[in-house]
């Protein structure tokens, strides 16, 4: 999806939603701020995720300093040409990150099951073990356990982007698990998302399952997108990248598809923080 170089025509795109490798991604900080200036992007922000324990995937206590320092760097270091921003995808059962940052994303990965983290989107695999595990084999039961965490992100986070409000549904096109008609899963998801409507944070439509190959749909599903834009709610748009090399993934063809449906979307943290009355 990228390309070596921009055309005049071909609309550049910024993301807030970047993970480098002082977490689960793929490149360093400095490779995807470069990636950026080369699609043309005027801002980036780095997201990586918040520390949980037991999780190889997070961002440790001993990194904070320094993924805040180097940010801090890099940021003074390419200021003339882009913007970076400084951020943190902030989980639900995460503790608050100790420096201050320009933005937080606020996202459910994991369960806490007796005081051992269970993440909800590392393979299939590992998703119907949770299921069946946990839950009973219940796949509804798990569904709706999500999506009251996912209901209560705001208040725990005070998160300025709402991450992957339906990430649950990562693996349901390679794998018929949860079927996202079922009136129960439907019931869980709309009662996270009207009260997440009152809250004063934008959702973001991602891109990152796509590029990964798990779905050929951005998050959330398009019922939820246009119930957003029916409600007024913003949405940023976003590509959850974890790589140089798909930092503006699938953005042009997503916000294509918003156009011609009419649907606003800011590009931003300036967009973000003036919605917020920051």
């Amino acid at each position: 999806m990228m390309q070596d170089s921009l055309s005049e025509s071909r609309r550049a795109f910024s993301t807030l939603h970047a993970h480098t490798t002082f977490s689960d991604g793929k490149s360093t900080a400095e490779e995807m701020i470069l990636s950026a200036i080369a699609n043309g992007a005027p801002e980036i922000g780095i997201s990586d995720h918040s520390y949980l324990c037991g999780e190889d995937w997070t961002l440790t206590p001993d990194l904070y300093g320094e993924y805040y320092s180097m940010l801090c760097d890099l940021r003074d270091k390419y200021k003339k040409k882009i913007k970076v921003y400084i951020g943190i995808e902030q989980d639900y059962l995460s503790e608050k990150f100790p420096y201050e940052l320009d933005y937080l994303i606020g996202s459910v990965h994991a369960f806490d099951i007796g005081g051992k983290y269970r993440s909800i989107d590392l393979s299939v695999g590992m998703t119907k073990d949770i299921i069946a595990e946990v839950f009973g084999g219940d796949p509804y039961l798990y569904a709706e356990a999500y999506y009251d965490s996912v209901a209560d992100v705001y208040n725990r986070t005070e998160c300025d982007i709402i991450g992957h409000f339906d990430l649950v549904t990562k693996f349901v096109e390679v794998d018929s698990f949860l079927d996202v008609n079922n009136p129960r899963y439907i019931k869980a998801r709309d009662a996270a998302l009207k009260k997440l409507l009152d809250a004063p944070a934008v959702f973001e439509v991602n891109t990152g399952a796509i590029s990964r190959g798990y779905r050929t749909e951005p998050y959330p599903d398009l019922s939820v997108i246009k119930t957003l834009a029916e409600a007024g709610k913003p949405l940023v748009l976003t590509s959850d990248s974890h790589s140089a090399q798909t930092l503006d993934f699938a953005l042009a063809e997503t916000a294509e598809k918003l156009d011609k449906l009419g649907i606003p979307y800011h590009t931003t943290l300036a967009e973000v923080k003036a919605y917020r009355g920051l």
